[in-house]
């Protein structure tokens, strides 16, 4: 994920750091549901500690609540967090950063039936998950679904978009 600095922003862009997305598909009580995780490396300039409060400040500053409610992005259409997903890729943007990850076929046939994706973005840091190198399915799985990791996260169902040709 790359940042942008911008004069509006209430966090110092530095501070970021690396931001990672991951995608993966599970079982839902309706379905398998498409999911992607949105965290920080914890390597900006600050170290983890201001890393997390920069994506924090970055999270709050959009209208996304950390640790609240499920936000549903198609009810609120100025959300300022999209999600186009194209080519086998999907990618995030929100104002000063944006991400892009390579989508497995589960995954794309799950966003295909609902037309939406659960994001969850953590302010957690991540430093053993670096883009490129393979990850464990166990310490993926022990990360994605750990209390620390889901309480310092805004979730948000993201409508799929695509391009018109």
């Amino acid at each position: 994920m790359t940042s942008t600095s911008s004069e509006t922003r209430a966090f110092n862009a530095a501070d970021l750091g690396t931001l990672v997305v991951m995608a993966w598909s599970g079982e839902a009580p309706d379905g398998d549901m498409p999911y992607l995780l949105a965290y920080p490396l914890g390597d900006g300039a600050g170290g983890p500690e201001a890393t997390s409060a920069a994506v924090h400040a970055l999270l709050e500053t959009n209208g996304l609540p950390v640790g609240g409610e499920l936000t549903d992005a198609a009810a609120r259409p100025s959300l300022p967090v999209t999600m186009l997903v194209e080519a086998g890729h999907a990618v995030v943007t929100l104002p000063g950063c944006n991400a892009q990850c390579s989508l497995p076929p589960e995954w794309l046939a799950a966003v295909g039936e609902r037309g939406y994706a659960y994001l969850v973005f953590t302010t957690r840091p991540w430093p053993d998950a670096e883009p490129g190198k393979p990850v464990d399915p166990e310490a993926f799985a022990a990360f994605a679904g750990a209390e620390e990791t889901l309480t310092a996260a805004a979730h948000i169902m993201l409508p799929a978009r695509r391009l018109r040709g």
